[in-house]
């Protein structure tokens, strides 16, 4: 009966809340009076054993009683991986009692440290304890005897007075990467944590993008990879500007970040003689709400003109009564006589109720594959409403994702309104052993033709869809499956690919005879991390080919489009391309180079040949359609593509991906026949900017 009043008494007084999520490490920290409690109860006995410690001997300084205080000394303190207790940070309204704290602490003797997957671990908590004491008071007996303060409940409410002088503003501890917050899709940033992500023997799943930073963080150090490219600056502006969030906002159970943004970009195509520039300016916030809810947030407002080559397919896919879209970006409207201004506006909200689920909700962009360009979904296209499950156990990871996107050709807009459709994706992920993964995938687009709407029938998580397809009529839906497969060779090498299938038929795929209707694409790729032993040096072999029709519909709406650019391959259809990239970064120094060399094949789009050759995936297929049989990769305007991209550039600060940066673009197209739309050009653009880097810029098209 003592112990368990006394139990309730120190609960009543104190708490510990922990900073890192409890889902994150296995068993507690272990005080010696824990030996032999089970795994289940260490987390109270924990907590239980350092209340009372503390209460036992914390004293109040005789100069905070005179002055008759009442408040709270947070303590943000950590059990270090060799089990020893390390005072952070501690706030207190006078520094007697941060002093005193601190030699309380100091006190506490070394214990077992937590542990994950087996191995010694840190972990953060933050302690309150209230001033005035109230420790508990024996009988003879040794029994509690009820306090005041217990027995006097009018007291609690009394307290309540001080309920905003008890908010503290805690140091920030870099949260983020703990959270369940995505990481911003960045195909420079996502190199430097890749190879740790493709160690032989993990059970980690790298096709389904953008990650998480709580599940990137297991095998990535965010923190410490920060820590060591960190300047020493005494300055807030100097700390703010090179190594920290601008404003950070954390209490017991919340944390926010907010950041102002640029992409400031000043530049030249020389072969059209035209001066280039980018004005974004950009505001972004995160943060989290106990250790189940992130947020993440950017508003960006921008204006541009880009090089002759980006401007005229800009024009090309424009919006019905708009001048262009900015290629994944979005629509935009004019600006003076020769540029253009684009809002973009992104965000999710991501809840993790365990550590099999995580559900998001959100206008953003998703990713799937282990390559540079995905056959499946990529983010060319410009963002969309997204919702997300993500379930994972064993070694399955299966993502579900429902979207709606739009149609904004002029022909398919009805009194002004831009035509909605909807598609369904399923993507599932089995590591078979330890160096090989297999993902299955499908996809499923349909309109809201009869006032549908969003169908239910699609919120069936069982892959396939195709059966639900053929129940709502025959052309009530536009299916879409693929297969995709990784194998570590070694922790430095992996070898990916992808295959794709478009309404797929045995009997016209294995003819042949080059029909239409064999719509197929495949990719195969090779990463080499840590290249000839250089560390951070990642080399990246890829090929991607796509047979004419791909991703093409027979009815008007159901291409495997967005905002008029594709949600796969930025290409669409019909083109075989390679792709050889280097990436280098040491320190916050760092370096992108890129080659493409392709052939593609265009519509000639002319009086005389005003056929269909299948590279424009929203022709309807069975409109004008050049061929039925012998269909080859790159008829038509058949067009030999090359591009070539160097960027180097400085980390100016890892915490917000702030950088500055040089970049030129050799680009080299040569159609057949020069038309009105496609014709023979040279671009050389050179461009110099500063800019937050939370997105990918294509310019390879």
């Amino acid at each position: 009966m003592k112990q368990f009043l006394l139990i309730c008494f120190l609960s009543f007084t104190l708490s510990v809340f922990a900073q890192t999520p409890t889902t994150q490490y296995e068993i507690y920290p272990k005080f010696p009076e824990c030996e032999g409690v089970d795994i289940q109860a260490s987390e109270q006995c924990f907590t239980q054993t350092l209340q009372k410690f503390l209460l036992d001997n914390f004293e109040v300084p005789e100069t905070v009683t005179q002055k008759n205080y009442k408040g709270n000394v947070n303590v943000l303190f950590e059990v270090t991986k060799e089990g020893d207790f390390k005072v952070l940070y501690v706030d207190g309204m006078y520094e007697e009692l941060s002093a005193e704290a601190r030699r309380v602490f100091e006190m506490l003797p070394k214990i077992e440290p937590a542990t994950y997957n087996g191995a010694p671990t840190y972990v953060q908590f933050t302690v309150p304890i209230a001033i005035p004491l109230n420790k508990p008071v024996y009988d003879e007996l040794g029994n509690i005897i009820e306090s005041k303060k217990d027995s006097n409940k009018k007291d609690l409410r009394e307290e309540l007075v001080n309920e905003y002088d008890d908010l503290v503003n805690l140091p920030y501890q870099n949260e983020e990467y703990t959270s369940n917050i995505n990481i911003p899709l960045s195909h420079h940033n996502y190199s430097l944590f890749d190879p740790a992500m493709n160690r032989v023997g993990l059970n980690s799943h790298t096709a389904q993008k953008p990650y998480i930073y709580s599940e990137v963080n297991k095998y990535y150090d965010f923190a410490a990879q920060n820590a060591s490219m960190s300047k020493t600056r005494n300055s807030w502006f100097g700390r703010k500007l090179l190594n920290e969030h601008m404003v950070t906002i954390k209490g017991k159970d919340y944390w926010i970040t907010l950041d102002p943004g640029v992409d400031l970009q000043v530049g030249k195509d020389f072969g059209a003689d035209l001066n280039t520039y980018n004005n974004t300016r950009l505001v972004y916030t995160q943060g989290g709400i106990g250790s189940k809810i992130s947020f993440f947030a950017v508003v960006y407002e921008s204006q541009g003109r880009f090089a002759d080559y980006f401007n005229r397919y800009s024009e090309s896919i424009r919006a019905y009564s708009y001048p262009a879209i900015i290629p994944g970006k979005g629509i935009a409207k004019g600006f003076k006589s020769d540029s253009y201004d684009y809002p973009v506006a992104t965000g999710h909200i991501s809840y993790t109720p365990s550590k099999y689920f995580n559900v998001q909700f959100g206008h953003g962009k998703t990713f799937l594959g282990d390559g540079y360009r995905s056959l499946l979904v990529s983010d060319n296209a410009s963002a969309y409403p997204y919702f997300k499950l993500n379930t994972t156990f064993w070694k399955l990871k299966y993502t579900n994702t429902w979207m709606s996107l739009r149609d904004v050709r002029e022909d398919v807009t009805d009194m002004g309104s831009y035509r909605t459709k909807y598609m369904a994706n399923h993507y599932l992920s089995y590591n078979v052993t330890k160096r090989l993964n297999i993902g299955l995938f499908e996809s499923v687009l349909w309109e809201n033709d009869n006032d549908r709407g969003f169908d239910l029938n699609y919120l069936n998580p069982v892959i396939f869809y195709r059966a639900i397809e053929f129940s709502t009529g025959a052309r009530g839906g536009n299916a879409l499956i693929g297969l995709s497969a990784k194998y570590k060779v070694n922790d430095r090498v992996n070898v990916y690919g992808q295959f794709i299938i478009d309404e797929f038929s045995s009997l016209n795929v294995f003819s042949g005879n080059g029909s239409f209707a064999n719509k197929t694409g495949y990719q195969v790729g090779l990463k080499y991390y840590d290249a000839f032993g250089l560390k951070n040096l990642l080399l990246q072999g890829e090929y991607n080919r796509v047979r004419p029709f791909t991703y093409s519909h027979n009815t008007v709406v159901l291409n495997y489009g967005h905002n008029n650019q594709s949600m796969a391959h930025t290409y669409g259809a019909n083109f075989s391309e390679f792709i050889a990239i280097a990436r280098y970064q040491r320190g916050r120094l760092y370096g992108d180079a890129k080659v493409i060399i392709a052939k593609r094949g265009f519509e000639f789009n002319t009086p005389e040949d005003s056929l269909n050759y299948g590279s424009n995936i929203y022709l309807s297929e069975n409109d004008n359609r050049a061929y039925d049989l012998g269909n080859e990769i790159g008829q038509g305007n058949t067009t030999d593509f090359l591009h070539t991209e160097l960027q180097l550039g400085y980390l100016i600060n890892p915490a917000t991906n702030l950088k500055i940066y040089g970049s030129v673009i050799f680009r080299d197209f040569n159609p057949k026949v020069n038309t009105e739309t496609v014709f023979k050009n040279e671009t050389t653009w050179v461009n110099f900017g500063i800019r937050t880097d939370l997105f990918n810029w294509y310019y390879d098209f």
